[in-house]
């Protein structure tokens, strides 16, 4: 079993910050990558910030200067700081990591239970 657990989200004001958590355990042999998605109300999942082992990030243009994802390895964790908040970061924010269960083993996607983030103006 492997297990995705976030943490951080919450209620804040235009212009705060928050720092988002995920820590990923159970029967993990490796993981290639771990980052962020969110939801907002009505529209699809989409990809928000990704990091890989080497620390290798990718960020969509939205949260590019605003939003910093970072990783401990030995942990197992990942985190999304999210500073400058606006209205149109509301959205529930899901942890995915990529990774294998056994040496030589197919990498897959697995996911968090998501976390509520409310941007109020």
């Amino acid at each position: 079993q492997v297990q995705l657990v976030e943490s951080g989200g919450g209620l804040v004001q235009a212009g705060g910050s928050l720092r988002l958590s995920c820590a990923a355990s159970g029967s993990i042999f490796s993981i290639n990558s771990m980052g962020w998605y969110r939801q907002a109300p009505g529209k699809p999942r989409e990809l928000v910030a990704t990091i890989f082992g080497g620390g290798t990030t990718n960020y969509v243009d939205f949260v590019k200067g605003r939003f910093t994802i970072s990783r401990d390895n030995a942990k197992n964790t990942v985190y999304l700081q999210m500073n400058s908040l606006k209205p149109e970061d509301t959205a529930v924010y899901y942890c995915n990591a990529v990774l294998n269960r056994l040496a030589g083993g197919h990498f897959y996607n697995y996911w968090g239970q998501g976390t509520q983030v409310t941007v109020s103006s």
